[in-house]
């Protein structure tokens, strides 16, 4: 009876084994930060983004002075010329957010870096966890980083297309 017993719970413990090997998480900033290339990469990007924020500050300046002596001078100004300052003003300060957007707006200089630069280090680190997820045989493989989030998926194991079917979509 206690040799039937401690088979048993030997199975089980085995089975438990088995089935929790089937999972892992990783943390992506704690392996990308280990990365001397990540850290030289960040650093230019760094460098990038600090060269345009110059250029865009400078710009801010110019039309801040711009705006301070136009405020001054606005009552010695004739109509027109209040119009042509006011027109300047504008096109200045849209030159401006244009320049903000062409640098730091959606897929802007810095977006397009940032893929030249980070996505080939990225994409490394996501071969390597592929791989390791192939000959450890894990399912799942989640990353803590920045919340939880499923890097590597087993495709056996996506249920989309019962779903779909159940749904009545084909």
């Amino acid at each position: 009876m206690k040799k039937t017993f401690l088979l048993a719970a030997l199975f089980s413990i085995a089975a438990i084994t088995a089935t929790a090997q089937r999972y892992a998480i990783i943390d992506s900033k704690y392996i990308l930060d280990k990365l001397p290339e990540y850290k030289e990469a960040q650093k230019k990007l760094d460098q990038f983004s600090e060269q345009w924020q110059q250029e865009i500050d400078q710009k801010q300046a110019l039309v801040d002075k711009m705006y301070k002596d136009y405020q001054a001078e606005q009552v010695m100004l004739s109509d027109a010329l209040k119009k042509k300052r006011e027109d300047e003003l504008y096109n200045k300060e849209k030159e401006l957010r244009d320049l903000q957007k062409k640098h730091f707006g959606f897929e802007g200089d810095l977006f397009k870096k940032r893929q030249e630069l980070i996505k080939p280090i990225q994409d490394k680190v996501y071969t390597a966890v592929q791989k390791l997820a192939v000959e450890k045989q894990y399912d799942f493989i989640l990353d803590k980083s920045e919340g939880i989030t499923v890097i590597f998926a087993d495709p056996k194991l996506d249920k989309s297309e019962d779903i779909l079917r159940n749904m009545g979509v084909k």
